[in-house]
């Protein structure tokens, strides 16, 4: 038992060393203009990496979304419809 007290005590006392570390390396914090050069160079870093579409596939995409959306709204015009139909019935 005591090997296992002196381990738990020799483990927190470690981690309480670290965390002290950690506050004493903290770098002081830039001014406003520098996080935002270093944001904006991270946003044009990234544009780099992206795959932008061609135009014929974009256009086969947005015609596709466009039937898709003409086809469900049909689709639930005419449900609307017949129970509008069933409702005049009973």
């Amino acid at each position: 038992m005591s090997k296992e007290i002196k381990k738990e005590k020799t483990t927190k006392a470690i981690k309480k060393d670290t965390a002290k570390k950690k506050k004493d390396n903290k770098e002081p914090k830039k001014n406003l203009w520098v996080r935002f050069r270093i944001f904006c160079h991270g946003v044009k870093s990234e544009f780099t990496k992206v795959h932008w579409t061609s135009k014929s596939d974009l256009a086969k995409y947005s015609m596709a979304t466009i039937f898709f959306l003409v086809f469900t709204g049909v689709f639930f015009f005419l449900i609307n419809v017949i129970f509008a139909l069933i409702q005049q019935l009973v």
